[in-house]
């Protein structure tokens, strides 16, 4: 894993949370590391198992120069687009850290301008960068434990386990109790025409 893509400093990397998901918000981080950070298993989010993700979290945040973290809910992702919504959300997370960046780094292939600041995006670049990786984490994390607080309000949905994804378990529970005001309208929910029949 690398610690700069740029040669400028300081550099932030930029990843998302849920975006795919049919429930819930979509969430962001942004983090500047130190130039010199290093640990053996900060990796993209999707590879890493839960305690690892848990734990990894608790080192970048103890030792990240300027760590953020923002979300963004369902109607506002209906209101645009998930594209929209995801960049939007990094650029908030961007708005919180407590040192500026003069470089950002994004995984991805999309992004917008961020106040003048100049960016790269980077495909898979939670797997090659750490600072990407440590944003995977975060955003991660922190949507995990915003869907664990969801699913004791609606606990049909199993989004303790599936997290708002489109497993079968989450489509079956949409086709016997209906959406909440946490469902992403916008999203096929169902296969059609079962979907015409949730509105």
């Amino acid at each position: 894993m690398l610690n700069n893509h740029s040669g400028l400093y300081p550099e932030a990397g930029c990843d998302e949370a849920g975006r795919g998901c049919l429930a819930g918000p979509v969430y962001a981080a942004a983090v500047i590391l130190p130039p010199d950070f290093s640990h053996p298993d900060l990796n993209d989010s999707k590879k890493l198992n839960e305690n690892q993700r848990y734990t990894l979290r608790e080192i970048i945040e103890r030792e990240a120069l300027a760590f953020a973290v923002a979300k963004m809910d369902a109607p506002d992702i209906d209101k645009y687009n998930i594209l929209w919504a995801s960049i939007r959300t990094m650029h908030k997370a961007l708005d919180k850290l407590a040192t500026k960046p003069i470089h950002i780094i994004v995984d991805g292939n999309r992004f917008l301008p961020y106040k003048k600041v100049g960016f790269d995006c980077i495909v898979k670049g939670d797997g090659i960068y750490n600072s990407i990786a440590a944003a995977s984490v975060l955003a991660k994390t922190y949507r995990d434990d915003f869907m664990h607080k969801l699913h004791k309000k609606h606990p049909h949905y199993g989004w303790n386990t599936n997290k708002g994804y489109p497993t079968q378990e989450h489509r079956d529970a949409i086709v016997s109790y209906g959406i909440t005001d946490f469902h992403r309208k916008t999203f096929q929910l169902l296969p059609l025409p079962e979907q015409l029949t949730l509105f």
